[in-house]
């Protein structure tokens, strides 16, 4: 606020390109060229940002800008994407209910629109991995300090077979520091079995009056994984950036500049100079 009154926190730039489409990105790096926004009121942005603009690409096309024709063309051609309004935010539970008929019975992955992951992190790709070789669902958990987990959703796990998979047995939403059954937060990757459609259908309003799907997850940990039951982890040591904070928003578009072949070393020549100019 007040940026987002009247634009979606998911079309805030980061850099030149809006945060949503460095998820949908993700999505499509990973191998998933089919994807579902479950949008709300006031964002039809998002759905405009996805679609072709034919006014300005004849506009770019005449003008011989080949170089920006192509980077509006970019977003419309990266996926078959279809849009679901979720009606009332009743949770992101209640979020991931509404795919329910496009998914169908298939195993479907969830991305957070204001979670970014760094790209060569891999971490969707590994999470599919991971469901592909044990079944049931898969979270992507990160450590962070005991005093942050008040914030998340966060795990019990326990080992599993490999150094980066372990075992969910149980979760907690935003619990008490001094409640957390550990300091490994859920971030904003999920990749869940169908039957969690049948167990959100059943998982009553949690905190804050909505439903959780840490609710819906801490269910599927206990059932039996002949029905779709079990949850794995997969521990994340990498790059996320959290565009709903502000300070974080500020961080991410700034190292993705700095990153950048066409702006990174001027920009991060501007920015040595300026940080050397404060007291």
């Amino acid at each position: 606020m007040p940026a987002t009154k009247a634009t979606p926190k998911e079309m805030l730039p980061i850099v030149d390109k809006p945060a949503i489409q460095y998820v949908v990105e993700e999505a499509v790096s990973a191998g998933l060229s089919d994807v579902l926004m479950i949008t709300g009121r006031s964002k039809r942005s998002i759905e405009d940002h996805f679609d072709r603009a034919y006014e300005l690409e004849d506009a770019l096309r005449n003008k011989g800008d080949q170089v920006r024709l192509a980077s509006i063309q970019e977003s419309a051609e990266l996926a078959q994407i279809h849009y679901v309004r979720q009606g009332e935010p009743k949770g992101l539970g209640h979020a991931v209910h509404c795919a329910r008929q496009h998914v169908g019975h298939e195993p479907f992955a969830v991305l957070l629109g204001d979670d970014l992951i760094a790209s060569q992190d891999n971490l969707l790709q590994r999470m599919i991995e991971v469901r592909q070789q044990y079944g049931g669902s898969v979270v992507a958990l990160m450590e962070v300090d005991p005093a942050q987990v008040s914030k998340f959703g966060c795990a019990a796990i326990s080992a599993g077979s490999e150094e980066d998979v372990v075992n969910v047995t149980d979760l907690v939403e935003k619990p008490a520091a001094d409640e957390a059954p550990s300091n490994w937060i859920i971030i904003g990757r999920y990749v869940l079995d169908p039957a969690v459609f049948d167990v959100l259908e059943k998982t009553p309003p949690g905190r804050g009056g909505e439903i959780q799907l840490t609710d819906a997850l801490r269910t599927l940990a206990t059932m039996d994984p002949e029905a779709g039951g079990g949850v794995h982890g997969v521990l994340f040591r990498g790059s996320r950036y959290d565009t709903g904070d502000k300070l974080d928003y500020l961080r991410t578009v700034v190292q993705f500049a700095t990153e950048r072949e066409d702006l990174g070393a001027e920009f991060l020549g501007w920015l040595k100079e300026f940080v050397n100019q404060q007291d």
